[in-house]
């Protein structure tokens, strides 16, 4: 994989061809005008990371949305009232995340993140917003592969495959977060069965 990275100097990473067999099915739009957001930039994006996450299949709906809405999504499926940076959906069939076949990696999900979140929290760690929304949704997509950050332990590898991923598909490293060691994020990926 190493020959065929190609480094991206802007906020987005140049689109990897999908995997010869089975195929991705990404569908994109933004609901919020705080930061400028191109459908083809997203699938870019995650046509990058999928091809580094060597994913044989993938049906994904990703959403840019502003804070109250994401707070109303935060509040009515995690029972956390206010805004976060990025919640995941995984509506996969099988038993576990990231369903494992014979023939590869098999994702279904939603991701949800916040624009206004990412031009807010990029302010504050010094880089770009897009870098910064980038990063929220390689932090949705591994979520849907399995990846959980609610124990410091998987936290600690969360972030590492975060960094590894991003830097993978030509994207800066995300800044190290500072707070005091608590995770501000709570994106769990929440199953379809939740749903009313």
């Amino acid at each position: 994989m190493a020959a065929s990275r190609r480094r991206f100097p802007g906020a987005w990473p140049a689109a990897g061809p999908p995997p010869a067999s089975g195929g991705w099915q990404i569908a994109c739009c933004n609901r919020q005008r705080r930061l400028p957001v191109r459908q083809a930039d997203l699938r870019h994006l995650f046509a990058a990371a999928l091809t580094e996450l060597e994913v044989a299949e993938a049906d994904l709906s990703i959403a840019i949305v502003n804070d109250t809405e994401i707070a109303q999504l935060h509040d009515r499926w995690l029972g956390i009232p206010g805004p976060t940076d990025v919640i995941s959906f995984d509506l996969s069939t099988a038993a576990e995340p990231g369903h494992h076949e014979s023939s590869g990696l098999r994702l279904a999900g939603e991701i949800i993140a916040s624009g206004e979140t990412a031009v807010r929290e990029a302010a504050r760690y010094h880089w770009r917003p897009e870098h910064e929304l980038a990063y929220y949704l390689i932090h949705g997509l591994l979520h849907l592969c399995g990846f959980d950050d609610l124990e410091p332990g998987p936290r600690r590898s969360m972030r590492r495959r975060e960094r590894q991923l991003m830097q993978a598909i030509g994207l800066p490293a995300p800044p190290r977060r500072t707070g005091g060691g608590r995770c501000r994020r709570s994106s769990t990926a929440v199953p379809r069965k939740l749903r009313h």
